[in-house]
């Protein structure tokens, strides 16, 4: 391959890529990409909710609950009143990095809820088994929300590697197989949302029902995890305004060629 063909290619690719991330050239040196002020704007939401979950958890994990039981006895309590015994409960290592996981049928809960008694350690408890509940009655949205997960991973992989690449060539199909895949990640969030109250809304209710908490403990509880839950809902709308840039790109870039 000529000298000169091979600069004239990496010219392109250096040309297209800048358009990719900021706006295009036309000429006239570079303009300013507008569409990033979504990414900003996407950036500050989830900045907002992050702060306030971590206040609202970190002003009620220094109230003790009467009851005096650990998130990991609280659990084990739902649980079985719920008639269910084949989860176990486990511990993880983080902070709010608390998940239960279909697959093993175990709740892990991170030091924070396992072993203190605070209304947001047994809270953040209850709402993990409250996905222990979903997974023992079968409910649907999080059938739906663990069919997806495979499908989500490979999208995340491939999303942005063939959008970028679909626009430095200009292949079209590219870029829309990447807006695509990334709608996928997005949908996945979408269907999340609604599991994730459910979830919480169980774990309120059985807290009530096995007299763990009283009614004034599980207001509390409830500040904390609709702090938690606003978290997805900012993620949510972040995805949906990096989704939006993406298709704005993808349009611009449309009418160059």
């Amino acid at each position: 391959m000529a000298l000169v063909t091979r600069i004239h290619i990496f010219r392109r690719i250096y040309m297209q890529f800048i358009q990719a991330y900021y706006g295009g050239y036309y000429g006239y040196g570079l303009y300013f990409d507008w569409t990033w002020l979504l990414i900003i704007l996407g950036t500050i939401i989830c900045a907002i909710a992050s702060a306030a979950m971590n206040s609202t958890a970190s002003k009620y994990s220094r109230v003790r609950a009467r009851s005096g039981l650990t998130g990991a006895q609280a659990a084990e309590r739902i649980l079985h009143a719920a008639g269910i015994y084949d989860v176990q409960i486990g511990r993880i290592q983080g902070n709010l990095t608390d998940h239960y996981d279909p697959r093993t049928k175990q709740v892990n809960l991170a030091d924070e809820s396992c072993d203190r008694t605070s209304i947001t350690g047994i809270g953040v408890a209850a709402h993990e088994c409250g996905h222990a509940i979903q997974d023992n009655i079968g409910y649907l949205p999080l059938r739906i929300r663990s069919s997806l997960v495979p499908v989500v991973n490979i999208g995340q992989n491939l999303a942005w590697p063939l959008f970028i690449l679909g626009l430095i060539f200009s292949m079209q199909p590219l870029v829309t197989a990447g807006i695509v895949l990334f709608s996928l990640a997005v949908i996945f969030q979408l269907v999340t949302l609604p599991v994730e109250i459910d979830a919480s809304r169980r774990g309120l209710r059985m807290l009530q029902q096995t007299g763990i908490m009283a009614s004034d403990e599980t207001d509390a509880t409830r500040k904390v995890l609709t702090a938690a839950a606003m978290t997805y809902v900012a993620g949510l709308a972040a995805s949906l305004l990096q989704l939006l840039r993406l298709i704005i790109i993808a349009g611009q870039n449309r009418r160059r060629d």
